[in-house]
């Protein structure tokens, strides 16, 4: 694809500079994990895998995420689990992709948002009064399997306990010391903040950074996959 090129779908858009593309989700609302979302997402990635190149995945102003579209939840078990295994197959890619993805918050992430970035590799968020975290428990869902192997991964163990069973919900700051994010920076510099952690990772080897990331993450993809197998799996 062309340097700045522009592929823009109903609910993602696709924007490849010369060292990394922009993944911009946008539904026009709060972002729900539906199942259009969640495939063009997956879509995004493949043309990201084809370019070779280094990932910022972000939400449209003011939202990253606000998690599963809980209206699926009225719909019947098939359609609950097929939402569901989508979006753990989707933090499972995320969290191996063959190059490094950056993850930029602009907002509220809620439940899937935030699974996505607590499988990204550097998780970016911009200052504001909004909320991270896993509020399952606190809305009346039990927290799937592959959450709490996705959460064990990168939440912080003095705080595992109060975003996964307590359901507490942090604020951008308080993000940093759970483990949802990396650092923090006024929203003004939220997407040159992200270019700039984008670019330092276009440095790295990447036959050395995917052999790596394979032998880091490879205990937690197991477990990924065996609670994906043994909670989720439909019978088709």
């Amino acid at each position: 694809m062309a340097t700045g090129l522009y592929t823009v779908n109903s609910l993602v858009s696709y924007e490849k500079s010369d060292e990394f593309v922009t993944i911009t989700m946008d539904d026009g609302k709060v972002n729900v994990m539906s199942m259009p979302m969640m495939t063009e997402i997956n879509q995004a990635l493949d043309q990201a895998e084809a370019d070779g190149a280094v990932v910022i995945l972000t939400g449209r102003q003011g939202i990253f995420s606000a998690g599963f579209d809980l209206s699926v939840f009225r719909q019947g078990p098939e359609r609950l689990l097929e939402m569901m295994t989508t979006g753990a197959e989707l933090a499972g890619r995320v969290m191996a992709f063959p190059t490094p993805v950056v993850t930029a918050c602009n907002g509220h992430a809620y439940p899937m948002g935030a699974f996505l970035m607590l499988s990204a590799d550097i998780r970016i968020g911009a200052e504001g009064p909004y909320r991270i975290g896993m509020n399952e428990v606190a809305i009346g869902i039990t927290v799937p399997l592959f959450a709490i192997e996705i959460a064990k991964h990168r939440l912080t163990p003095a705080y595992f306990s109060r975003a996964v069973v307590n359901a507490e919900m942090f604020s951008p700051d308080a993000a940093i010391a759970a483990g949802f994010l990396d650092r923090v920076v006024p929203e003004e510099e939220l997407l040159d903040a992200s270019k700039q952690s984008a670019r330092y990772l276009c440095g790295l080897d990447m036959a050395s950074y995917r052999a790596t990331k394979t032998k880091a993450k490879g205990s937690t993809l197991t477990g990924l996959r065996h609670a994906i197998e043994t909670e989720l799996t439909l019978d088709r």
